[in-house]
């Protein structure tokens, strides 16, 4: 059997995320989904009197929770993951470019494989599991710390829960807004003109051209 990225590239399309990469972000967002559903039904009363087994969601939200990590730990095998978490990481003079022509409302917009945009959602994302998990432990173990650190980490986890339920929204809001963006992490492989309309700067490795018309096409944008 050929290879994913044979089989998009021969069928007109652009790789774009490999299976580690696809697999790493269906289960963290399965965990995040639940955890913040779990939470919904824990924190908001007129959910909190559907529930008739409090200390079953309770646990299921700290177990999920506590396995936020673990798919991307788990991920990290992956080369083509590690590759693009050095890419998520790196913010360049591209990004900067993006930012402005977001400021100006332009439709140029330059960007390599991620945006400045999903740049940003992936480190806020990143700080945000990290303190949510740190907060929770303290919640989890009483014995961990002091009741004033744990009053605080309670403060801190419930807000940011909230922030980060409005920030999930808008990320699923402007996946539903973008079905080729879906297509791409759901099979792996996208449409070349989108990826050339919103990464024009993004250069596919695995990616062969389907002849000099169509370079020549690009170039003379």
């Amino acid at each position: 059997m050929r290879p994913p990225a044979e089989r998009a590239a021969q069928a007109g399309r652009v790789p774009r995320f490999g299976r580690a990469e696809r697999w790493v972000h269906r289960a963290t967002s399965g965990l995040m989904l639940v955890c913040l559903v779990t939470a919904a039904f824990l924190y908001y009363p007129p959910l909190s009197e559907l529930v008739g087994r409090r200390r079953l969601v309770t646990a299921v939200h700290e177990w999920c929770g506590l396995l936020l990590p673990a798919p991307l730990l788990l991920g990290l095998a992956s080369r083509a993951l590690r590759a693009d978490l050095t890419r998520l990481n790196r913010f360049t003079p591209l990004d900067r470019a993006w930012l402005r022509a977001v400021r100006r409302r332009s439709y140029r917009r330059p960007a390599g494989k991620f945006n400045a945009g999903q740049k940003l959602y992936a480190a806020w994302t990143a700080g945000a599991v990290l303190v949510m998990l740190g907060t929770g432990l303290l919640m989890w173990f009483t014995h961990l710390a002091p009741l004033v650190w744990r009053t605080g980490a309670t403060f801190v986890h419930d807000w940011l829960a909230v922030a980060v339920a409005v920030v999930v929204g808008g990320h699923i809001w402007m996946a539903v807004r973008d079905p080729e963006a879906r297509r791409g992490m759901r099979t792996g492989s996208v449409d070349p003109l989108w990826a050339a309309r919103e990464h024009p700067d993004w250069e596919p490795p695995d990616h062969r051209p389907p002849g000099p018309g169509a370079q020549e096409a690009r170039h003379s944008r």
